[in-house]
């Protein structure tokens, strides 16, 4: 059994910062794709970023936060970080990390706003 839980959301003002992190329980050594996930009210859960185990870590972004938005991952510790910079309002929502697209956190909520 894997579990997942994130954590770091919270209340940012319009071109601040926030780091999430994603902490799993168990083993995951067998999961090769890890990444986050968000959900705004009244839309659609919209893919994040991804990255892989093997090697450096090949990652992946939305065209909505390249250059913003770094993902990260440290498999000693089964953590997967999520590092937000230039946060705009468009940013909040309800932000979920998975491994493999299997095991899933219940969320954490980031509102960016003056």
């Amino acid at each position: 059994q894997v579990q997942v839980a994130e954590s770091g959301g919270g209340l940012v003002q319009p071109g601040g910062s926030l780091r999430l992190s994603c902490a799993a329980s168990g083993s995951t050594t067998s999961i090769y794709v890890m990444g986050w996930y968000r959900q705004a009210p009244g839309k659609q859960r919209e893919l994040v970023a991804t990255i892989t185990r093997i090697g450096v870590g090949s990652t992946n972004y939305a065209d909505s936060v390249k250059g913003r938005f770094t993902i990260s991952r440290d498999n000693a510790k089964n953590t997967v970080y999520l590092q937000m910079n230039s946060l705009n309002v468009e940013d909040t929502a309800v932000y979920y990390c998975h491994y493999g697209f299997r095991y899933w956190g219940q969320g954490t909520q980031v509102t960016v706003s003056s």
